[in-house]
């Protein structure tokens, strides 16, 4: 069972977006522009799927305990190409913007970066940036509120929390770190995505 975000939405602003998502989207296969969505999500010990398969009596358990949280933040393509980032400390506008400052250094041609309107991707700090990276080819492309299914980084999100991060990773922080390396670096190849 999923929150639905729907009924807080304007459905003439949500259709006019997909719609300037699809114009993009045809843009970028006729070679004219390349398209990334970004955000972040945040992993901790506390697996996302809360049950799991096991052998007649046997339980399978992990230990209770407060624990730190990993922070991704991410650039990714319909292509499966991912330009990761990943945090221990808390994120910020500050944060963000190095992501972004990181992320425009490796464009190749002008670059369409779609994201949502979290408070940290519209302060006036990160907005005071986009005349700079307007000028290297990086144009940000704000989604409607409450369209969280039209940036399509949320199915890696997804796929690695409930699919692609094994039952072991939940042991200690560590394990955790090293299990979400290995998808992230591995994304593309050993774990991808097929969008329609």
């Amino acid at each position: 069972m999923r929150k639905s975000l729907k009924s807080l939405r304007d459905p003439l602003a949500f259709a006019k977006c997909q719609r300037e998502l699809e114009a993009l989207q045809k843009k970028e296969d006729k070679g004219k522009i390349d398209l990334y969505y970004f955000d972040e999500s945040g992993f901790t010990l506390d697996p996302y799927i809360p049950y799991a398969w096991q052998e007649p009596g046997t339980v399978i358990e992990i230990p209770a305990r407060k624990c730190g949280r990993i922070n991704v933040l991410g650039f990714m393509n319909r292509k499966n190409d991912l330009h990761p980032f990943i945090f221990e400390q808390s994120v910020d506008t500050s944060v963000v913007i190095a992501c972004f400052e990181a992320f425009s250094k490796t464009l190749k041609k002008k670059t369409v970066v779609v994201m949502d309107n979290a408070s940290i991707h519209t302060s006036e700090e990160f907005e005071e940036c986009l005349p700079k990276w307007k000028k290297k080819g990086l144009i940000i492309k704000y989604l409607t509120p409450y369209s969280p299914e039209l940036n399509l980084i949320e199915i890696l999100w997804r796929n690695i929390k409930y699919a692609w991060l094994p039952f072991s990773a939940y042991q200690c922080l560590n394990t955790l770190i090293e299990a979400l390396e290995n998808i992230l670096k591995n994304f593309g190849s050993k774990y991808q995505i097929t969008f329609a």
